[in-house]
């Protein structure tokens, strides 16, 4: 007598039941839990995306440019001068005041580019390293005795000087390039600026512009 195939229909009985757990593996609230996780990890480890919400980045980055971050490239690289980096805020005293909750989830929706940082990220471009010292001469930055080349800087270009200081070891100087409106490393946080910006602050490098579709390209 042939055995019946397992998995078929007894002629019996009728067709076999597929088990609740089963159902819930193949539907779609596992499908859903499976895209948080993934999004979560790849936010976490590897890529994030980020609003822009000024214009201290122009003509680099513009208002409402949506980009692309790489967390994992600053842990296989150094961080070198002319690198776009975002960075959380290194001002003491900072926070969100949203709840647990609240912060949650606009910590993955900031993720995923539908959220934007607002007051808590900042990006802006790295002027000096640790141990280095900067001047700006009329508008002009100078590293370690050394005119940088800055063909970014935004028109009209700022000609405020700034007089010789040494970045402090873990830390940096990031300016924008739109330095008429970018309060940045120049100036304290009493200044309405930033201050150096520890190293430890540094989400991740910022590599390529996704949206809108005609700004869509790489970063330099």
């Amino acid at each position: 007598m042939a055995e019946r195939p397992s998995g078929t229909a007894d002629a019996a009985h009728g067709p076999t039941t597929t088990s609740a757990p089963r159902r819930w593996f193949h539907g779609a609230p596992f499908l859903i839990v499976v895209a948080v996780v993934l999004a979560i990890l790849i936010k976490t480890f590897l890529i994030q995306a980020f609003f822009i919400p000024s214009s201290s980045m122009v003509p680099t980055l513009r208002r409402g440019d949506r980009i692309l971050v790489c967390r994992i490239c600053l842990r296989l690289t150094d961080i070198e001068r002319g690198d776009i980096l975002v960075f959380s805020d290194p001002t003491p005293g900072t926070g969100s005041g949203r709840g647990l909750a609240g912060a949650a989830l606009h910590w993955l929706g900031e993720g995923i580019g539908v959220a934007h940082p607002e007051d808590e990220d900042f990006i802006k471009r790295v002027g000096a390293l640790p141990g280095e010292t900067w001047e700006i001469r009329g508008g002009r930055l100078i590293v370690d005795g050394e005119p940088i080349d800055e063909p970014y800087l935004n028109e009209p270009k700022d000609s405020r000087s700034f007089p010789p200081q040494t970045v402090p070891d873990g830390m940096l100087l990031m300016l924008g390039d739109n330095r008429l409106r970018s309060g940045d490393s120049r100036f304290s946080p009493e200044e309405g600026g930033l201050g150096y910006v520890p190293i430890d602050n540094v989400i991740g490098q910022a590599f390529v512009v996704i949206w809108p579709p005609s700004r869509m390209g790489g970063l330099r």
